[in-house]
């Protein structure tokens, strides 16, 4: 029996370690204001501003976006124009398709398959496969996209790009409605 006592500690802090990398719920913002609907926000001209760093949290570029969103028949459009320091320009079509008051559906042309998206109070979090190009070829992120709206014209977001599990860079960005 002795030779066992090592068991049950190193089982709750594997199994502790394994909660740890759950990461948060959107559910936990259900009580914070101001609530984000999503076909509320993304109406109308956006403007973005970021920085994209690596897996050190160096910024390696900055980026400023225009975003025009519209809802039609309760689908979403969001089309985005991204202008990074190189001069590179990126462009990006989102099509957001609720699934149920609190749940939406997200495609675009460079997200693979289809992303899963939840908001509670003022936060939302989407999950998605991005490709981009590296390297001459094409790679796979998965990306942990949160935004957290902070007023009625606001919305702070951060996004964990990752590969077979290891963070490979973040992005950090604000997104604000043009008055």
């Amino acid at each position: 029996m002795r030779a066992h006592t090592w068991l049950a500690p190193a089982l709750i802090t594997f199994l502790l370690a394994l909660t740890g990398c759950a990461g948060p719920s959107v559910d936990q913002y259900q009580g914070n204001q101001p609530g984000f609907a999503p076909q509320e926000f993304f109406q109308g001209d956006l403007t973005a501003h970021g920085v994209l760093k690596n897996r050190s949290g160096d910024v390696t570029r900055y980026f400023n976006a225009t975003i025009k969103a519209n809802w039609k028949n309760g689908i979403g459009t969001l089309e985005e124009r991204f202008e990074f320091d190189d001069g590179e320009i990126q462009y990006r079509t989102w099509t957001l398709t609720p699934t149920s008051d609190t749940t939406f559906d997200a495609t675009a042309g460079d997200v693979i398959g289809t992303g899963t998206g939840a908001t509670a109070g003022n936060a939302l979090n989407l999950k998605y496969v991005l490709e981009v190009d590296y390297n001459d070829s094409k790679l796979a992120l998965a990306v942990d996209d949160w935004m957290w709206r902070v007023d009625q014209r606001t919305v702070i977001n951060q996004s964990t790009l990752s590969k077979w599990g290891f963070t490979v860079g973040t992005i950090q960005l604000v997104i604000s409605k043009t008055p």
